[in-house]
């Protein structure tokens, strides 16, 4: 069975259009058993796609098309601005960690104008994962078309040596370019004993969603249709071919499509979910988290309820149980030791949701709200049948977060605490603008049609069109209106770019890069790829 190992899901930013949960239907529809995500020098789409992939029962393959420095990282040159592509897969749980290793250092270290790696980190990292030659944007393809034959084989042998799995990847596109590259693969493959293999560098999902991709190029890359010198592709075969396609297409290199089999078996990565990895304080002497944190409730109830009833001592005595049973306590202490800074510098703050309930946070100083007087129950916030993470939602003064986000990178170290990365997607009313600009329609036009979409969360372009009757009628009468609506929910929904969460943190008990990818944010120290 043919799998495919080059796709690019709607994580590729304004490049790639394949909705995750689109993409693995169509694949189920297709009859797929595997199917790998390798968007462009990130991670982002990692998760929810192995989890979208394992619930349609196709074997996820996580990897990434990675940009690769000519020379160093590190450099900075004008001439650095070009890289190569090269597809990595993860084999198991060491290649996926490695991936995670070299998308945050690309972001980190080797960041210009895109993130890159270098063969340095390469060869560090190489351990777990197979890779692919690339596109037509890769170092030994490039290597062809400049007629530089015997460079492109030394490259390969290095490539070869290093990750030990390595393939040269075919693609048959009806781009000029292509057969000559082909050609000379075939050639090195024979030549060098290194193994072929098929892709088809999927961009979107279905045929028709060519022109659809296209008007996205135009919003990445801020040019309209009409622009002969901008970026586009070079015809609508970047879709998800079906097998039958793809061993046609092959059927002069059969093992190009039976090596996407045999990588497939090669790909076994496994995830955990589910087991917590929380950030620990320091404790004084030999005292366990459970200790701590019931010596300091203790200490605050004296000062909360000087005289305690036997209910409010019992109802104390169940929450550090229940506490103690679901290992909650350090999760606690560090909630409190966060608000104790707060308290200090005088910032600030305040609690929401469910964590009022808690006589245990009242006794620690983070609620102001007393749960016995108001009768809260304990249970809606934490309880023994249900073993989730406590909910404490902390809000800080605007103008003072920063010193909070500061103290718990020092305190708990910088490679254990990142802000959340989001997504800013194509809503109805900006699909409709960026699409009208790729289509070159005056502003005039489509500021008229956008401010006939409602201004409220969640609103989508169908809705619009069945709610307001005047978008309704224009839309029916005025066929470049409808071109234009039509077109703009085609993308709509659409991620758009990455931002930093306002408010989300994560600190972890390990250096995060055990566990997700990072980047550079554009306020925060650093950001989790994953949301």
């Amino acid at each position: 069975m043919f799998t495919h190992l080059h796709v690019h899901s709607e994580y590729s930013l304004l490049d790639g259009m394949c909705r995750i949960p689109r993409l693995m239907s169509r694949a189920k529809e297709l009859g797929m058993d595997s199917l790998a995500i390798t968007d462009h020098g990130v991670m982002f789409g990692a998760i929810e796609f192995y989890l979208a992939a394992k619930e349609a029962g196709i074997k996820p393959i996580i990897g990434c098309e990675v940009y690769v420095a000519q020379d160093s990282r590190l450099s900075r040159d004008a001439g650095d601005k070009k890289n190569h592509h090269l597809i990595l897969l993860a084999k198991n749980q060491k290649g996926y960690r490695n991936l995670i290793q070299l998308t945050t250092k690309a972001h980190l270290e080797g960041f210009y104008y895109k993130p890159r790696v270098d063969k340095e980190l390469l060869q560090e990292y190489h351990q777990g994962l197979i890779a692919l030659s690339g596109c037509i944007g890769g170092e030994i393809p490039g290597l062809v078309l400049g007629g530089h034959l015997d460079e492109a084989k030394q490259v390969a042998l290095w490539y070869k040596k290093t990750f030990g799995d390595f393939y040269l990847e075919i693609q048959k596109h009806p781009i000029p370019e292509l057969e000559q590259i082909n050609q000379a693969l075939i050639a090195i493959s024979s030549e060098l004993d290194i193994p072929l293999v098929a892709t088809s560098d999927v961009h979107y999902v279905n045929r028709e969603d060519a022109s659809a991709h296209d008007l996205l190029l135009c919003i990445g890359t801020n040019s309209s249709i009409y622009d002969d010198k901008r970026m586009k592709m070079a015809g609508d075969f970047l879709y998800l071919k079906s097998p039958q396609e793809m061993a046609e297409l092959y059927q002069d290199i059969p093992q190009a499509i039976e090596n996407t089999e045999r990588i497939a078996q090669m790909c076994n990565l496994k995830l955990e979910f589910g087991r917590f990895h929380l950030p620990e304080i320091e404790l004084p002497g030999d005292k366990t988290a459970d200790d701590f944190l019931a010596e300091l409730c203790r200490e605050g109830l004296q000062e909360y309820y000087p005289n305690p009833t036997s209910e409010i001592k019992e109802r104390l005595d169940y929450e550090l149980e229940v506490i103690k049973q679901t290992q909650f306590a350090d999760y606690f202490l560090v909630v409190w030791d966060i608000i104790s800074f707060a308290k200090k510098q005088n910032i600030l703050f305040g609690v929401r949701g469910s964590a009022a309930a808690s006589l245990v946070l009242h006794c620690l100083g983070i609620t102001e709200i007393d749960p016995i007087t108001y009768k809260l129950v304990f249970e809606r916030f934490l309880n023994v049948e249900r073993k989730e993470m406590p909910d404490v939602d902390l809000d800080f003064e605007d103008e003072r977060r920063d010193e909070v986000i500061s103290y718990v990178s020092q305190k708990y170290g910088q490679d254990h605490v990142a802000q959340i990365i989001t997504f800013g997607t194509l809503g109805a009313r900006a699909a409709l603008r960026d699409v009208g600009r790729a289509l070159a329609m005056s502003y005039g036009d489509v500021d008229r049609v956008a401010r006939l979409v409602p201004w409220r969360p969640g609103v989508t372009l169908a809705r619009a069109l069945e709610e307001n009757s005047e978008l309704g009628n224009i839309y029916r009468e005025d066929a470049t209106i409808r071109n234009l609506v039509d077109s703009a929910r085609r993308v709509e929904g659409i991620a758009r770019h990455a931002s930093t969460h306002a408010a989300g943190v994560v600190i972890s008990k390990e250096p995060l890069t055990n566990q997700v990818p990072l980047q550079r944010a554009s306020r925060a120290k650093y950001k989790r790829e994953s949301s």
